[in-house]
């Protein structure tokens, strides 16, 4: 490759020789070979001399050739590069927190009463219904302490009623009246306590749900506060979150948010329930809860999850690549707007202002306006005034 350009040169210079006029000597390609063929030392020592003039002045030439074309062939020149437009777009920004995924219907039943666990009714993983009967407790002959309070009762009613007939017909005294009517009171009190304490030798479920755990055995002795049941209803689950106080104006009830629980791969979209009104001194947080539904049950108290909480809303956002955006010895933000100037298309610096990120994207509050055209592809690689070609 090399052997054909210098031969293609030493061409151009003898047939710029020829043409110069003057007393240069003219040298064609076949007397060259000529004079080696001959082994004409003297005559190739000129004609080295004359190519070796001519190649110096063609190469001076060629290097003022160009430099005028690098002016006048802008396409040569232009670095290739992509761009985008600005336009406006609805920018909905997301903050994310730990959460804790929970049931207010999570509980164990402790036992009221003091006695043997007599009988149980239902086993592990069964479901219940609110009120139904979980187990019995021996009441310790308190069934029949109530049917005798039952008969005291009903003697003390009869005789307080009788009483005030005969009293509203003005027959006996005021004090026979007044005492019948506080014995029918005092049995009936006695009667209701007792009741209540019988009550409490049933033991039964609170809310509806499902027994996840048998904690005391059936035939144990058991006392007022022992463990007995865990009932859990995960029909009504939510997250739970600490939240930094600096989001206080923008994180309300009602606010969107977003369920991540990344062991089932579900995001759930939901809203702010509850946000509480007190914040912590230790951490300078406050807590939201973020209902989910839970319709296959896969839900569980406790299970790892994120929730991604809409903190911020611009309906006409300007949003960039992050990957474009250069900062200057200053420490300002800068990216390459593309301008048409006398019929070419250059890169322009423009200085930014940017605000809330989202994944790869930012949004650019101030230094663009809508239709500027942003270099993408090509912009580290640029610099300010150069020419470009979009392509």
């Amino acid at each position: 490759m090399r052997t054909k350009l210098n031969i293609l040169l030493i061409t151009l210079a003898v047939v710029l020789s020829s043409c110069g006029g003057g007393e240069k000597v003219k040298i064609d390609t076949n007397k060259i070979e000529t004079l080696i063929e001959s082994k004409d030392l003297a005559g190739l020592k000129e004609a080295k001399k004359a190519i070796t003039t001519d190649y110096s002045e063609l190469r001076t030439k060629l290097e003022r050739i160009n430099l005028a074309l690098e002016k006048l062939d802008t396409i040569t020149k232009a670095f290739d590069v992509t761009a985008i437009s600005v336009k406006d777009t609805l920018f909905k920004h997301y903050v994310e927190f730990q959460g804790n995924v929970k049931t207010k219907q999570n509980v164990v039943i402790l036992s009221e009463y003091n006695g043997t666990l007599s009988r149980i009714f239902v086993k592990e993983g069964q479901r219940v219904s609110k009120g139904q009967t979980l187990a019995k407790i021996d009441d310790g002959g308190l069934n029949q302490q109530v049917a005798q309070l039952q008969a005291q009762a009903d003697l003390a009613q009869t005789t307080f009623d009788r009483q005030k007939k005969l009293w509203e017909q003005k027959i006996g005294s005021e004090i026979q009246y007044l005492q019948a009517e506080t014995n029918a009171k005092s049995a009936i009190n006695a009667l209701n306590q007792t009741k209540a304490q019988l009550a409490k030798t049933s033991v039964r479920a609170p809310f509806s749900g499902t027994i996840d755990n048998i904690i005391t055995d059936q035939g144990s002795i058991v006392a007022a506060g022992s463990q007995l049941f865990r009932i859990v209803n995960l029909n009504s689950m939510y997250v739970q979150a600490e939240v930094p106080e600096k989001y206080l104006k923008s994180v309300k009830k009602g606010t969107l948010a977003k369920v991540n629980l990344p062991m089932l791969g579900e995001t759930i979209e939901s809203e702010i329930r509850q946000v509480s009104n007190f914040i912590n001194p230790n951490n300078r947080s406050f807590t939201v809860e973020v209902a989910v539904p839970n319709k296959n049950g896969m839900i569980k108290p406790n299970l790892t999850s994120k929730i991604s909480v809409n903190d911020y809303n611009n309906e006409k956002a300007f949003l960039i690549p992050l990957s474009i955006i250069s900062e200057n010895g200053n420490g300002q933000e800068y990216v390459y707007v593309a301008i048409e100037k006398d019929g070419k298309t250059i890169a322009k610096k423009a200085i930014i202002e940017t605000d809330k990120s989202l994944g790869d994207y930012i949004e650019v509050t101030k230094g663009l306006v809508k239709g500027d055209k942003i270099v993408i592809e090509g912009a580290r690689s640029i610099k300010d005034g150069q020419l470009i070609n979009i392509k």
